[in-house]
């Protein structure tokens, strides 16, 4: 249940920072407006606080793997977003990130 709960808190967080990043994207480079840059910092702020949700207690750890889950993620919202077409080194090096999170979050530790 603890990763399955921290699976969907790394989903919940991935949405509000790559989203949050996103907004301030459009805000600027865009020509959006100050809107979509107070919403994307907005969401760049809740990013932070869920991220402190996690079961585990290491800083370190959490902000380690939430990086594989960032570079997947990120490409997944270009996909969707804005039409992006990733080749199959930015999916092979997607998966092999996540790999790096499942090792680096669900690996069984001598506690």
């Amino acid at each position: 249940m603890l990763t399955t709960r921290s699976m969907a808190l790394f989903l919940l967080a991935a949405l509000f920072e790559i989203g949050g990043a996103w907004l301030v994207w459009q805000g600027v480079r865009e020509h959006r407006g100050w809107a979509w840059i107070g919403a994307g910092v907005i969401a760049l702020g809740i990013y932070g606080f869920v991220a402190t949700l996690q079961p585990d207690a290491e800083f370190g750890r959490i902000l380690a793997a939430y990086g594989g889950v960032f570079v997947a993620g990120s490409l997944a919202w270009g996909m969707v977003a804005d039409g992006y077409r990733p080749d199959r080194w930015d999916v092979v090096g997607a998966l092999v990130c996540l790999a790096g999170v499942a090792v680096i979050m669900y690996a069984p530790r001598d506690s």
